[in-house]
């Protein structure tokens, strides 16, 4: 092997390696009990006892948003769009969406609750760069939702994360590789 395919071959084990231990950590290759027990951890965590959501579960993918959440039912749907990213990004957007089941809206106290996962800021980066990368058109920075919810097949009026940085959440544990 020549030093350049060498090189070549690193470059990719390494992005190999990468997206199989983001896989691994991540609750977005379990499926809906996991990722329900995840919110409650992070719920736990983050955001007090009274945050118990009734179900929370994977969708077809969104159209206008990442994740979405009804405070009257206590449910959360979280976009299958999301399988693939960092546990950490995964984790941002359910401490988002178990945030609205104490305030459905996006006022200060919302993002006061947010902004205890340690990870909000980079979380939203990251969302922010993946709508504008694949050009889903999820982006939005003011918090405020910009698209009729009637425009996703499973959606209801509510809470829903609005533009491409309102819906997904992750707990910190503490891994520095984690991102």
């Amino acid at each position: 092997m020549s030093e350049s395919e060498e090189r070549r071959w690193v470059d990719e084990m390494v992005r190999r390696l990468e997206r199989s231990e983001a896989r691994r950590r991540s609750p977005a290759r379990s499926g809906n009990e996991a990722l329900h027990r995840r919110s409650l951890e992070l719920a736990r965590r983050y955001l007090g006892p009274e945050t118990v959501p009734t179900s929370v579960r994977w969708v077809a993918p969104m159209r206008t948003r990442w994740a979405s959440c009804t405070p009257a039912d206590g449910t959360i749907r979280v976009s299958e769009r999301l399988r693939d990213v960092p546990g950490w990004v995964v984790d941002y957007v359910l401490v988002h969406e178990l945030a609205h089941l104490l305030v459905p809206g996006h006022d200060d106290e919302f993002w006061a609750l947010v902004r205890r996962y340690p990870r909000t800021e980079r979380a939203m980066g990251y969302l922010e760069g993946l709508s504008a990368a694949a050009g889903l058109g999820l982006v939005g920075t003011d918090g405020d939702a910009t698209d009729d919810p009637a425009d996703d097949a499973d959606a209801e009026p509510d809470a829903a994360l609005g533009g491409g940085l309102d819906g997904i959440a992750a707990i910190d544990d503490g891994d520095a590789a984690a991102g």
